[in-house]
C-alpha cells in the first residue's frame, strides 16, 4: 500500500534515517492484540508485512473494524498527543512483522530536533486526518440507514 501517510512518502530520507535508528524489529501472530482502546499509548509500529486491524469498541457488539493497515503504514498515533491514550484498538489480522518504536524516545528526539519534530508532527497529523475520514465512512456504512452515501 502506498499513500501519503506511509513513512516513506511522508518523511524525507534524513528524517526516516533518524527515526529508524530508534526502531526494533518485532513480530506478532494473527489474533495478537497490539493495543487496547483507552490504555496508555507508549509505543507505535510501522508494518513491514501482514495486516493490522484498527477497531472501535461498540457496546453490546463485537468491535467494529474501522480500517486495516498494511505495508509501510503507521500503526498508532495516540502516542504523539497528550494524554497518550489509545483512541482505538489494534489487532494483528495475519502474522505481522513490524518496526516498533518507543514513543518517549521519539518524542524526546522531536524535542531535541525541532525540524525533525515538525516533520513527524505533520506526518502523524496526516495519518490522524485520514483515519478520522476512514472511521466516519466505516461507521456510516455499518450503522447509518443508507450507508456513507456520496462523500464529496
Amino acid at each position: 500500500m502506498t499513500s501519503a501517510t506511509t513513512m516513506t512518502a511522508a518523511l524525507e530520507p534524513l528524517y526516516r534515517e533518524r527515526l529508524m535508528c530508534l526502531a526494533r524489529e518485532v513480530s506478532f501472530t494473527a489474533g495478537t492484540r497490539l493495543f487496547h482502546e483507552g490504555r496508555h499509548a507508549d509505543r507505535f509500529w510501522i508494518v513491514r508485512t501482514g495486516t493490522v486491524a484498527l477497531d472501535l469498541h461498540v457496546p453490546g457488539r463485537r468491535p467494529a473494524v474501522i480500517e486495516s493497515l498494511g505495508h509501510g503504514e503507521l500503526v498508532g498515533w495516540s502516542w504523539h498527543f497528550a494524554p497518550h491514550i489509545w483512541q482505538l484498538g489494534g489487532e494483528a489480522q495475519s502474522p505481522v512483522r513490524a518496526w516498533e518504536f518507543d514513543a518517549g524516545a521519539v518524542r524526546a528526539l522531536c524535542e531535541r530536533d525541532p525540524e525533525f519534530g515538525r516533520a513527524v508532527a505533520v506526518w502523524v497529523g496526516r495519518v490522524v486526518a485520514q483515519r478520522l475520514h476512514a472511521s466516519r465512512v466505516r461507521l456510516l456504512d455499518l450503522y447509518a440507514p443508507y450507508g456513507s452515501g456520496d462523500l464529496v
